[in-house]
């Protein structure tokens, strides 16, 4: 018998977050669902992060929060690169037409997450609301973007979040094959440089779990990122000597 769902807490801007043990368990309508309300000004946000807790809502729904269990994660030393995409990474490493860049164009990076479909979900959860809210949090040095870049033009990316060494991925697009993939090897290779031991990936997709993504209970990803927030903020460049991490050649 499906256990009840209890009542959803309202936030007032400047809240305090319910503890995540509060949020609605897998037998629910929505697992994970924590809260809704409140706002997303950059103080908030940090806050939400810092306590293992994201936003996501859609369009004609107030924003909710969420803190799901298990928590979908990468560990950067599991991320499985397989022998063609391998291929692929050294074809770019190697070619003077190709390369990586962090945040050079990171409005042009989540507005173009925003309008890219995916597959199985109409429209999209990253509304306006949510574009200028990382827009700040970009402009305030936490949310960064990791950009493909082929003979001047970019061809995909990533944003995330980070606290420290704590790192929150959000969304990525692809205008080519394996873009956003290469812009993904490209954080973990720069994690791997600065001794960041996980990105979270918030949720679980076929994809994510295909490059090495894997579930872990929400306690130890909070006991992870708790430590790894208080660590020193790391300087978000990319240096194509990186890639030695995950490419055997240097």
């Amino acid at each position: 018998m499906p256990m009840p769902t209890p009542p959803l807490p309202w936030l007032d801007a400047g809240d305090d977050f319910p503890h995540i043990e509060h949020a609605w368990g897998t037998q629910s309508e929505a697992p994970g669902l924590l809260a809704a309300g409140g706002d997303l000004s950059v103080a908030t946000l940090r806050r939400a992060y810092s306590e293992g807790i994201f936003p996501w809502f859609s369009e004609g729904q107030p924003i909710l929060w969420w803190s799901p269990d298990p928590r979908m994660v990468l560990e950067t030393h599991d991320f499985r690169l397989h022998r063609s995409f391998r291929k692929t990474l050294h074809r770019f490493k190697n070619d003077a037409l190709c390369e990586i860049r962090f945040d050079t164009a990171f409005d042009q990076v989540i507005q173009t997450c925003a309008s890219t479909e995916r597959c199985g979900q109409p429209g999209t959860w990253i509304l306006p609301a949510m574009v200028q809210a990382y827009a700040r949090l970009h402009r305030a040095g936490y949310a960064h973007s990791v950009e493909t870049w082929v003979d001047g033009t970019l061809v995909g990316g990533l944003y995330c979040f980070a606290l420290g060494k704590a790192v929150f991925g959000e969304s990525m697009f692809a205008k080519t094959p394996d873009a956003s993939k290469i812009a993904l090897a490209a954080l973990v290779a720069f994690c791997r440089e600065h001794a960041i031991s996980l990105i979270d990936c918030q949720q679980n997709t076929r994809h994510l779990a295909t490059l090495g993504a894997k579930e872990v209970p929400r306690r130890q990803f909070l006991n992870c990122i708790q430590s790894a927030q208080k660590e020193p903020s790391v300087s978000w460049n990319f240096s194509p000597v990186y890639w030695k991490h995950i490419l055997s050649d240097g």
